[in-house]
């Protein structure tokens, strides 16, 4: 029942068009919603039918149809039935199709005079429609009027001239025919269809179409309905069948070129519409208005033809591609006047409706024609005023003047240009608005000024941090590498001051931008805490380096006094106290790497580190194994998780490999003071010295009354200590006494040959007498300064250090220096040179541990 409710709706018929020729968009939009013909696409067909008043029109549509078209009333006379155009769908009949009833030709009601309406409809007919059907009477084949001749001629004539041809299938319905066969009376109605095709005035591109190549010419007859109805219906049910598939391939439908979707279909038909009623030319103009409209418009396309080849309109056109032509407005306007009062001169004597449209006609053709040149001539314009705003702008900016000023006075200047450059384009027969394009400027104005904006208070904002970064990084960095108590309050003060001298400046340089507070104040915070971050990353980087600074502290303290002077180990120093000042410096310098600290509140971090790292016991060791250690924890309280760098834990593993490190250079320390010791400790035991003297006091007095002895003492002393300074007798030894003793014996005499040459030759005089060179006194063995490692002294020298050297095999030094020198060395010296160095390393060992 539903489905049968729809089909009725869709064969409601709905006024499309009335009588008066106004469309009736709203109950046609009623009727394609209703009737569910928006949403088929494309797979939809129209079908219409035009003929004569009275011919049955309605009537064979409802049948053929399932339509409810108006009928004529038989028993009322023939009268008009229907008025205007209807539609409606056809029921049962695939794809969706749309059938239009039009209002019958030749009535009496609209006169004989009024036949722009049929004209009208029947135009718009073959312009919407897939299939038309042309209803005529059998009796009527062969009649100039009745079979719609002239009606068709005009229609075809003006269908050429306005729309795009489209093949339209034309299909002849024969009513009521007679006995005469329809293989005779189907060539008759061709031939009358080819003589109106030929007849038509056709534009120069189809002179020669065929009438096949734009209408599909079918024809069909049907019994009357009202003397043979059973054999009337079941013909119209046999013509039915051929409109199923219409618009498939061979289908009844024509090639559908130019389809619109159905949801357009209404909208399409609209504006067709329109173009129908506006065109003046369906009315059957009298032969005066027939012969101005024919000779005007050739008059008007001979101008537009000469306009078009004019040299002074090619040579402007040409002149404006390159760029701006000065008084364009005024040549061009010319170059049209001319054209436009030769048409008026020439078509004056002619109608003056005619007259008149025909010259809008051809001055809308020129004014089409010129555009292009003017929209080229607005172009060039329009970059010429952004090029002014541009150099104007850079101008201003490098005089000093503000940002916001400089744009506000440039716009205002390429602006002004650009619309005396508008108002000199724009020709006096046009009505061009250069509104859009005025626009367009400002809009490029617009953006190339936020462009150098945003590029400017970027380049600020870089210089500012460019600023802060040098005016922090190095100040920031030396407070580090002398870090102490005050350093993150010079660390405050310093960013305090910096920023306080740079953010006003930056601020100043915005007002030149006209900015509002908040986005100022905006990118004066995000500076600030660039400065911050700035301050932070490099306080991060120093303290991912605290192991490094905690040593060279540490072996700045250790090694120098208080006066900066490097120590000398002579034995005499506390190297404990020494050593744990310096890891005390160290400490204090770890104290402070611990966090970021931007608050003045103090902390007890100085102390929690010192108590657990540095005066630790073992005694407090076991206490703090037993309690909470306050270093077991990846936090501190007093410094918030996101501003620590180094947490409680790592400090107790870097005070660890701290020590690990340093304990060398204490060890260091130690050995040298007791290699100091033991150079000291060379003279005999004071017994001896008071037994020498008791035991040899004769011998001293002998020697002391006799000089010479003495003196030839002393030259023997020097010679052994020279011979054994040659002979490298302690190394000699090294390997056993015998075996030293043949190798001193079988060196001694060319060692002394060389010794008596040398002072010969010293002694020879050159060129004149020198006095004997005096003998120097014996210089006293120096020990040699302590050596002092930094922590990253390779272990291999350390070993080197620790280890007892190998006496290397020393060649004899002829110099009498080197004799003298060796000289001062004693038995006793080399004696202890000669000890095993175990020992002295086990007991130098020993007393660097007891430090540590």
């Amino acid at each position: 029942m539903a489905e049968e409710s729809d089909a009725a709706d869709a064969g409601v018929a709905v006024q499309l068009i009335d009588g008066e020729g106004e469309f009736a968009c709203e109950g046609a939009e009623r009727f394609m919603a209703a009737a569910g013909v928006a949403g088929c696409g494309l797979s939809y067909a129209v079908v219409s039918i035009m003929g004569p008043q009275s011919s049955g029109k309605s009537t064979l549509l409802n049948q053929l149809f399932g339509t409810n078209f108006r009928e004529m009333d038989a028993f009322r006379g023939r009268s008009q039935t229907t008025k205007g155009i209807w539609i409606a769908r056809c029921v049962g009949v695939e794809p969706c199709t749309v059938v239009l009833d039009l209002e019958g030709t030749d009535g009496r009601e609209r006169g004989e005079d009024d036949t722009a309406f049929e004209k009208q409809s029947a135009l718009f007919a073959l312009a919407i429609s897939d299939i038309v059907l042309i209803n005529m009477w059998c009796h009527d084949i062969g009649r100039e009027q009745a079979a719609n001749k002239p009606l068709l001629k005009t229609v075809f004539q003006v269908m050429m001239r306005l729309f795009s041809p489209r093949k339209t299938t034309l299909l002849f319905v024969i009513r009521d025919k007679t006995r005469t066969p329809l293989e005779h009376l189907e060539p008759v109605l061709r031939e009358d269809i080819q003589k109106i095709w030929n007849s038509v005035a056709k534009p120069e591109a189809h002179k020669d179409t065929p009438i096949s190549e734009f209408f599909n010419v079918q024809v069909t007859a049907l019994s009357s309905f009202e003397e043979k109805e059973e054999q009337f219906r079941e013909q119209v049910q046999q013509l039915r069948q051929r409109f199923s598939n219409s618009i498939a391939p061979g289908g009844l439908a024509g090639d559908r070129r130019g389809v619109v979707p159905a949801s357009g279909f209404l909208f399409s038909s609209h504006q067709i519409w329109k173009v129908i009623r506006e065109n003046k030319d369906l009315d059957l103009p009298a032969h005066k208005v027939m012969v101005a409209t024919v000779r005007c418009d050739e008059i008007a396309n001979e101008k537009f033809g000469c306009i078009t080849s004019d040299k002074e309109w090619l040579d402007l056109e040409s002149a404006v591609q390159s760029g701006p032509v000065p008084g364009f407005g005024k040549k061009l306007g010319n170059i049209v006047d001319v054209h436009l009062q030769e048409y008026d001169k020439e078509a004056v004597y002619f109608d003056e409706a005619v007259r008149k449209g025909k010259r809008q006609h051809l001055e809308s053709r020129i004014m089409n024609l010129v555009q292009p040149a003017f929209q080229k001539m607005l172009a060039h314009l329009r970059m010429k005023a952004l090029e002014k705003f541009k150099a104007g702008l850079n101008s201003s900016l490098e005089s000093g003047k503000g940002f916001a000023a400089a744009v506000r006075d440039n716009t205002e200047c390429s602006i002004k240009e650009f619309e005396q450059g508008c108002a000199d384009a724009v020709i006096k027969q046009a009505n061009w608005d250069c509104s859009k394009i005025l626009e367009k400027v400002r809009r490029d104005i617009e953006d190339h000024a936020l462009s150098i904006r945003e590029s400017k208070l970027s380049e600020l904002t870089t210089h500012a941090k460019e600023k802060l970064r040098k005016a922090l990084a190095e100040p920031v960095e030396s407070l580090f590498d002398a870090a102490d108590q005050t350093t993150w309050a010079s660390i405050r003060n310093v960013y305090r001051r910096e920023t306080e001298s740079i953010l006003p400046e930056f601020l100043k340089t915005l007002c030149g931008f006209e900015m509002e507070y908040a986005p100022a104040e905006e990118m004066v915070s995000k500076l600030r805490d660039y400065a911050r971050s700035v301050v932070e990353s490099k306080a991060k980087d120093e303290a991912s380096k605290v192991l490094i600074h905690m040593k060279e502290r540490f072996t700045t303290v250790f090694s120098h006094d208080k006066d900066s002077i490097p120590r000398v180990w002579t034995g005499k120093e506390d190297v404990r106290a020494i050593a744990k000042d310096a890891r005390s410096a160290a400490l204090k310098l770890l104290s402070v790497m611990v966090g970021i600290r931007w608050d003045d509140e103090p902390d007890g971090i100085e102390s929690i580190l010192t108590s657990t790292l540095l005066e630790g016991s073992v005694v407090s060791k076991i206490a703090s194994a037993a309690s909470a250690d306050p270093l077991a924890s990846t936090t501190w309280e007093e410094i918030p998780p996101k501003q620590t760098m180094i947490t409680p834990s790592q400090c107790k593993s870097l005070w660890k490999q701290f020590k690990a490190e340093t304990e060398f250079t204490i060890t260091q320390a130690v050995s040298t003071q007791q290699a100091h010791r033991r150079g000291n400790s060379k003279l005999p035991p004071p017994w001896a010295i008071v037994a020498i003297a008791i035991l040899g006091f004769n011998e001293i007095m002998a020697l002391l009354r006799n000089p010479i002895y003495l003196f030839l003492l002393f030259v023997g002393y020097l010679i052994f200590k020279a011979l054994a300074v040659q002979l490298d007798v302690s190394r000699e030894f090294q390997n056993g006494v015998v075996p030293g003793i043949f190798s001193v014996s079988a060196k001694l005499l060319p060692t002394i040959q060389n010794l008596v040459n040398k002072v010969a030759a010293e002694q020879q005089p050159e060129h004149h007498h020198h006095p004997p060179p005096a003998i120097e006194p014996p210089q006293p063995q120096m020990q040699p300064p302590p050596l002092l490692l930094s922590p990253r002294s390779p272990m291999s020298e350390l070993r080197r250090l620790h280890m007892p050297p190998s006496s290397p095999r020393k060649v004899a030094s002829p110099s009498p220096s080197s004799s003298s020198s060796s000289a001062v060395s004693s038995p006793r010296h080399v004696a202890e040179d000669q000890k095993p160095r175990s020992e002295v390393a086990g007991h130098e060992s020993n007393i660097a541990d007891s430090i540590v």
